[in-house]
């Protein structure tokens, strides 16, 4: 992987994480067209440089993150990641194959983008219009609206829990909100977890040369996530996700395309 292939990859991952457009679609098919070749670093640089996104959340919403007089908040993200870790353990084998089948990936792009075109139209009451109004129960049935994005890998993990929590009577902003604050401890755990398995595997993987790939492209990634953020919540707020749903269909139709033409 060259450092420009490292810097395109790190602006898709930071635009990509936090909308609900699938990162995993759009990392999964940026590869081939810049020419990135699977390998044990590639596949691990995808997943560990999520740990820049994280890094954009708690900075944006250090309060909140650093307020310990608060203890309920760092209860309420456990309970929710609980579901994605289990089942992540559970079904790591269809998880795996998921993410290697680009079709797969391509038709759920494309299913999530129909369903979003529907979703502002069924949650039109919202009556919790802030985090601390969150139970751990209704933490918890957000943390298994995520495990879908990890079954059908390409249906974004933003846009089931935001879902998951507007059906649960939040707000859109604070639906939004609440995924970001779930992506810390969801990605930290994928990452800390995926370095790992690599490491174990491939000592030789982390030198100096790819180091140097992952904190530049680390830095590329925060600055752009965080551009996300604040962007993001103002969207949603004013115009839903059937703009998003749209964009999912005709690039999911664009990447179904090109794999039938053997571009991909």
């Amino acid at each position: 992987m060259t450092i420009i292939q490292a810097i395109i990859l790190a602006v898709v991952e930071g635009l990509t994480e936090f909308l609900p457009v699938s990162s995993t679609a759009h990392m999964k098919f940026t590869n081939p067209v810049i020419g990135v070749v699977s390998t044990p670093f590639s596949d691990m640089f995808e997943i560990v440089i999520q740990l820049a996104a994280i890094l954009a959340v708690v900075v944006i919403y250090y309060k909140k993150f650093f307020d310990f007089s608060r203890i309920s908040f760092y209860v309420k993200l456990i309970v929710a990641v609980i579901p994605a870790l289990v089942f992540g353990v559970l079904l790591k084998k269809h998880i795996d194959s998921a993410l290697g089948n680009l079709y797969f990936i391509a038709a759920v792009m494309i299913g999530g983008g129909i369903l979003f075109l529907f979703v502002d139209n069924w949650f039109t009451k919202p009556t919790i219009d802030d985090e601390q109004k969150v139970t751990n129960g209704i933490a918890f049935r957000i943390g298994c609206f995520q495990v879908l994005s990890i079954l059908l890998p390409g249906l974004s993990r933003s846009a089931t829990t935001i879902i998951g929590g507007m059906s649960q009577s939040l707000s859109r902003k604070a639906a939004a909100e609440f995924s970001f604050f779930l992506a810390v401890p969801t990605m930290l755990a994928a990452s800390v977890k995926t370095f790992w398995d690599v490491h174990k595997e491939h000592p030789d993987v982390i030198n100096r040369e790819n180091a140097t790939l992952l904190g530049l492209s680390s830095i590329v990634t925060f600055f752009v996530a965080i551009l996300v953020i604040r962007f993001f919540i103002g969207f949603l707020k004013k115009y839903g996700f059937k703009p998003w749903g749209y964009y999912r269909i005709i690039v999911g139709l664009v990447m179904l395309f090109l794999l039938w033409r053997g571009i991909l």
